[in-house]
C-alpha cells in the first residue's frame, strides 16, 4: 500500500482506541514470552544439550537484550515515529521467534532471545508512549490500565499456556505461537501508520552510556551464572573486575553527557525516586527467578508434568493481576511506604515458606506459598511505581518511566543470574549436564539422582538469598519517609 494511503497523525488520534488494541498485543506479547519460557526450560534443554548455567540464559538474554536497548530504541523511536518503530520491533521479536523455534543447539536459542529481547525492547518502549500521545488527558489514565493490564494477562496465560503446549505439541509452539500474532498486529498496523510522526526535539541516544551498561551487566551475568560450571578462577575473577570497570565508567559518561540512558541526579535529588526505584531493583531481583526456578523443581525434582506446573506457577501472577488495581487505589489513600513495605516483606515471607518446602510438598501447598508471593508483588508494585511517578515534574515523566522500566529489567536478569547461579551452586560441572536427563525416575544413573538432589538443596538457597534481597529491599522502601510516599 503506498505511503499517501496511510492515515494522518489526526485519523490516528481519531482511531485512538484502535491504536490502543494495537499496543496492547505487544504489551501482552512481551511477558507472556518471558513468562512461558519458565516451564519449557526442563524440557528444551535434553532437547539442545543445555547445562543449567546455558537454561538461565535463555531467560537471562532476553532480559538483557531489553535492559540495555530499552532506552536508546525509545529515544530512536521518538526521533523517526514511534509507531513505525513499534510495528518494527514486533517484526523483530516475530523473526526472533521463528528463530528460536528453529534452534538446533543451545547458542543459536540464546542468540534468538537476544533478538527477541531487541524486538520487546522497542515495542515496550513506545506502546505506552503511543497511548500517551494519541489520547487526551480526561481518557488517558483509563487507556493506560487497559495498556497495563494486556501486561498481566500475558504475564498470567505464559505458565499454563506454555505447560499445555509443550506436553501437547512440543517446545518450539512457545515460539511459534508467536508468528499468526505478530503477521496480525504487522498487517493491521500498515494501515495505521501515520504519514508523519516525527518528534522535533528528541533527546539524542546515547550510545557510549549504552554500551557500558551492556558491557556491565553482561561481564557481570556471565560469571554469576556460570561460576559453578567453572569455578573461581582467572575468567570469572576477570570477568567481574571489568564489570566494576564499566560500572565505574558508566556512571562518569551518565553525569557528563546531555541525555544519559539514566539520569543519575535524580537519583541524587530526589531520596523518594532513589529509595523507591532501589527497592523496586531489589525486588525484581528477588522475585523474578522464583517462577523459573520453582518450575524446574516442580518438573525435575517432583517429576511434575509441563501443564500442572504451569497451573502452580499461574497463581502468582493471577494473584498480581487480580489484586495490582486496589493495591494502586489504596496507596492513593495511604500512600506507597506502607503498602510497598509490605510487599516486599510478604515476598520474603513466600520465598521463605518455598525454601522450607519438603522435595515431595503436595500442589497445594506450591501453590499457596507462590500466592503468598503473588500477593506480597501485587501489594508493592503499583504504589510503587505511582510513588515514583508521583515524585517527579510533568517533564521528567518520560525519564522516569524509562528509569524504572530498567530498573525492572535489569533486576530480573539479575535475578535469573544470581538465583540460578545458587541454585546451581550443589551441582558442579558434571551435575549441571545431567540435571536435565530427568534424574527423578526409577531408572536414573546415580549421578543423575545426585545432580537432582543437589538442585533440590541449592533451590533452598536460592529462596533463601531471594528472601534476604527482599527484606533489604523492604528496609530500604522504609527510608523514602512517610509523607514523601503521599506525593
Amino acid at each position: 500500500m503506498p505511503p499517501l494511503q496511510r492515515i494522518t497523525a489526526e485519523d490516528a488520534h481519531r482511531r485512538r482506541w484502535e491504536l490502543l488494541a494495537l499496543t496492547s498485543i505487544g504489551a501482552f506479547m512481551g511477558p507472556l514470552d518471558g513468562s512461558i519460557v519458565a516451564v519449557a526450560l526442563p524440557a528444551m534443554s535434553p532437547s539442545l544439550h543445555l547445562s543449567f548455567g546455558a537454561a538461565m540464559w535463555v531467560q537471562a538474554s532476553y532480559l538483557l537484550a531489553m535492559a540495555v536497548l530499552l532506552i536508546p530504541l525509545g529515544r530512536l523511536a521518538d526521533q523517526h515515529g514511534r509507531v513505525r518503530f513499534y510495528l518494527i520491533g514486533t517484526a523483530v521479536f516475530t523473526a526472533g521467534s521463528l528463530l528460536a523455534a528453529l534452534s538446533t543447539s543451545g547458542a543459536w536459542l540464546i542468540m534468538s532471545r537476544v533478538v527477541q529481547g531487541g524486538g520487546a525492547a522497542l515495542t515496550v518502549a513506545t506502546s505506552a508512549a503511543i497511548v500517551t500521545a494519541v489520547f487526551p488527558p480526561q481518557e488517558r489514565g483509563r487507556a493506560l490500565g487497559i495498556n497495563v493490564m494486556a501486561v498481566y494477562i500475558g504475564l498470567t496465560l505464559g505458565p499454563p499456556l506454555g505447560g499445555i503446549l509443550v506436553d501437547t505439541l512440543g517446545w518450539r509452539w512457545i515460539f511459534l505461537i508467536n508468528l499468526p500474532i505478530g503477521a496480525v498486529v504487522l498487517v493491521w498496523g500498515w494501515f495505521m501508520l501515520p504519514r508523519s510522526e516525527r518528534v522535533e526535539g528528541a533527546p539524542r541516544v546515547d550510545f557510549a552510556g549504552a554500551a557500558l551498561l551492556g558491557t556491565f551487566l553482561i561481564s557481570l551475568l556471565v560469571p554469576l551464572t556460570f561460576a559453578p560450571e567453572w569455578g573461581w578462577g582467572a575468567p570469572t575473577i576477570g570477568l567481574l573486575l571489568l564489570s566494576a570497570a564499566a560500572l565505574i565508567l558508566f556512571i562518569v559518561v551518565e553525569r557528563r553527557v546531555q541525555s544519559p540512558v539514566l539520569d543519575l541526579d535524580l537519583l541524587v535529588h530526589n531520596r523518594l525516586f532513589a529509595a523507591a526505584n532501589l527497592a523496586a531493583l531489589l525486588n525484581y531481583m528477588a522475585l523474578f527467578a522464583v517462577s523459573v526456578l520453582t518450575a524446574i523443581f516442580l518438573q525435575v525434582v517432583q517429576g511434575r508434568s509441563a501443564s500442572l506446573t504451569g497451573l502452580l506457577i499461574l497463581s502468582q501472577p493471577l494473584l498480581m493481576a487480580v489484586l495490582s488495581p486496589f493495591s494502586g487505589r489504596l496507596s492513593d489513600r495511604i500512600g506507597s511506604r506502607v503498602l510497598a513495605t509490605g510487599g516486599m516483606v510478604a515476598i520474603a515471607l513466600g520465598m521463605v515458606l518455598l525454601a522450607a518446602m519438603p522435595t515431595t510438598a503436595p500442589v497445594w501447598l506450591v501453590a499457596a506459598n507462590m500466592a503468598i508471593v503473588g500477593l506480597g508483588m501485587a501489594a508493592f508494585s503499583a504504589p510503587n511505581t505511582s510513588a515514583i511517578m508521583g515524585s517527579v515534574r510533568r517533564d521528567q515523566l518520560s525519564v522516569a518511566s524509562a528509569f524504572i522500566g530498567t530498573m525492572r529489567t535489569t533486576g530480573q536478569a539479575l535475578s535469573v543470574a544470581l538465583l540460578g547461579g545458587i541454585a546451581a551452586s550443589q551441582l558442579g560441572r558434571v551435575g549441571s549436564r545431567l540435571l536435565f536427563t530427568h534424574g527423578h525416575g526409577a531408572g536414573a544413573s546415580g549421578l543423575a539422582r545426585q545432580a537432582v538432589n543437589g538442585f533440590a538443596q541449592g533451590y533452598r538457597y536460592a529462596m533463601l538469598t531471594g528472601a534476604v534481597l527482599a527484606l533489604i529491599g523492604a528496609a530500604v522502601s522504609l527510608t523514602r519517609g512517610a509523607l514523601e510516599a503521599r506525593v
